[in-house]
């Protein structure tokens, strides 16, 4: 799951995050994208929690600030994250919000609001984007392409739900919300 500072502030992630952690859910891998900017604005000052603090006291695993925009810290995370089988994880991303934006990187203009025809071009120049709009290049689009690896697991779970179904088919009929 993903997470800012706004999503933070919010009562409800007190709850559903606390819960997470009383029932030891180590499959779940929350990602706190940590730029310091809400709707509202920067949030030093009024967001002042001790999120780490928070999370471990709510029984989570947690990986303190790594740099978000840098893909091997965050794969080196996940990897940690996903080794600890008896509680969730909190992977805490410092970040810059319009990281390339020239002119609203690090802005609350940059949150909630286009960045603009103009802004755009100038961060895909700045992060050496050369590609027209909406292109993807193919390596990139292959090495993301999920549908094969997808569909095994879908597979998979309709193996084990015919089965499941087949020993218990009333409690399967119950749990089937694709009727």
């Amino acid at each position: 799951m993903f997470m800012g500072d706004g999503c933070l502030m919010e009562g409800i992630s007190h709850e559903v995050c606390s819960l997470a952690g009383t029932l030891g859910l180590g499959k779940l891998i929350g990602f706190y994208d940590h730029n310091g900017i809400s709707i509202d604005g920067e949030t030093e000052g009024w967001f002042t929690d001790d999120t780490a603090k928070r999370f471990e006291a709510y029984h989570w695993h947690v990986i303190h600030e790594i740099d978000g925009h840098d893909p091997q810290a965050v794969k080196k995370a996940i990897l940690e994250a996903q080794s600890v089988k008896d509680k969730p994880s909190l992977i805490i991303c410092r970040t810059v919000i319009g990281f390339g934006s020239p002119n609203k990187a690090g802005k609350e203009e940059a949150h909630g609001a286009p960045l603009g025809e103009e802004e755009v071009a100038l961060a895909r120049q700045k992060l050496g984007w050369h590609h027209p709009p909406f292109e993807i290049p193919k390596d990139i689009y292959h090495a993301w392409d999920a549908r094969e690896k997808g569909e095994k697991a879908q597979q998979r779970w309709n193996e084990k739900f015919a089965a499941y179904k087949k020993a218990h088919p009333q409690l399967a009929e119950e749990g089937d919300v694709s009727n």
